[in-house]
């Protein structure tokens, strides 16, 4: 997958020359968890590793810390991506969905120290129970794989 390498040498990404495994590599790395591995990072760098997709993978606690590293950069990059195919498309209609992604359960509210806001509490109508978190509105539009999202509070 050349796609995030090519991405990062469009604007510019210097790192440092003696790192095993480039940016471009974390990226696709991370991207094929998401796709293939539901989220999971630790089966997807065993997976690229055992087909040599990726010779020089790094262990799961180095992998995590470049992850993490480069987390603003890739949000970044997939926001950039987002207005681009929402500039080129040509259509004018869009839905805005949203789901709860919910911190803890109601009965926990009190113990949270995250968040101390009335307004993140929320209620979510088809399992009629109330949450605690934040949700995430996504717009879309059919002729888009995906555009930028947001996250709102729970209310």
């Amino acid at each position: 997958m050349r796609f995030p390498d090519d991405l990062l040498k469009a604007i510019g990404h210097n790192e440092d020359c003696r790192r095993v495994m480039n940016d471009a590599e974390i990226m696709t790395t991370a991207i094929c968890a998401a796709m293939f591995f539901n989220g999971n990072h630790s089966k997807a760098c065993s997976y690229m590793k055992d087909h040599n997709l990726i010779v020089n993978m790094l262990d799961k606690s180095r992998f995590n810390q470049r992850l993490h590293g480069i987390s603003m950069l890739m949000n970044d990059l997939f926001h950039q991506i987002g207005m681009i195919f929402k500039e080129i498309s040509d259509c004018t209609e869009y839905l805005l969905d949203s789901f709860p992604v919910p911190m803890c359960d109601n009965i926990r509210i009190f113990h949270v120290k995250l968040i101390n806001s009335k307004e993140y509490r929320g209620y979510i109508a088809s399992k009629k129970r109330y949450f605690y978190g934040v949700r995430n509105g996504v717009p879309k539009q059919s002729a888009m794989p995906f555009l930028p999202h947001h996250y709102f509070p729970g209310c």
